[in-house]
């Protein structure tokens, strides 16, 4: 309850919208393209979240815990590690960094907490333990080498979230599931802090 909160203030709400042009009337629109989870770095504005979640957007929304939205802008991509930097301009006074850890010093058995916004929830909390440590899978046509592998719930959603240890620390960004039905089997990624 504690680790809740005092981390939910620090996971942001992230949308992706795609533009479209009508063929019939050449209108531009905006449609939904997903729905993912990030997190405040640090107090000026930047949020960091999975490149997959902001891939191929034209537009970028983060909505906060007090449900302020603002824009974003995309300042740093690595999609060999399926990690993107985006900054917003919301005021200081709104913006809770989280705390890091030190994913080294992660064990297979260590309780381990995700919050995140799966299948469109926003804020929720699950927890699991370390399954398994330096996993490497094949995602979006490339391999990412060094994975934390865990029980925790990790849904589609909760992608670019954090995955904090047993003191609210973060130690990884929930990533990816394995899963053939397409929701947790608890088989879930996340990349090393």
């Amino acid at each position: 309850i504690d680790i809740f909160n005092k981390t939910n203030k620090s996971v942001v709400y992230v949308t992706n919208s795609q533009t479209r042009r009508d063929r019939f009337n050449m209108n531009i629109y905006e449609i939904p393209a997903g729905t993912g989870t990030g997190f405040v770095w640090n107090k000026d504005g930047l949020i960091v979240t999975n490149h997959h979640v902001i891939a191929n957007a034209n537009k970028i929304t983060i909505t906060l815990w007090n449900q302020s939205s603002w824009d974003a802008e995309v300042v740093g991509r690595a999609p060999y590690k399926d990690l993107a930097v985006l900054k917003i301009k919301a005021p200081a006074a709104a913006l809770f960094p989280i705390q890091t850890g030190n994913s080294d010093k992660l064990d297979v058995g260590r309780k381990v907490l995700a919050i995140g916004n799966p299948f469109g929830l926003d804020t929720t909390l699950t927890v699991g333990v370390v399954s398994a440590l330096g996993r490497e899978i094949q995602a979006e046509g490339r391999k990412i080498k060094g994975l934390i592998q865990t029980d925790a719930a990790i849904n589609p959603g909760n992608s670019g979230g954090p995955l904090l240890n047993s003191k609210g620390e973060l130690v990884g960004v929930n990533t990816i599931i394995y899963s053939t039905s397409g929701s947790s089997s608890g088989v879930g990624f996340a990349i090393p802090v």
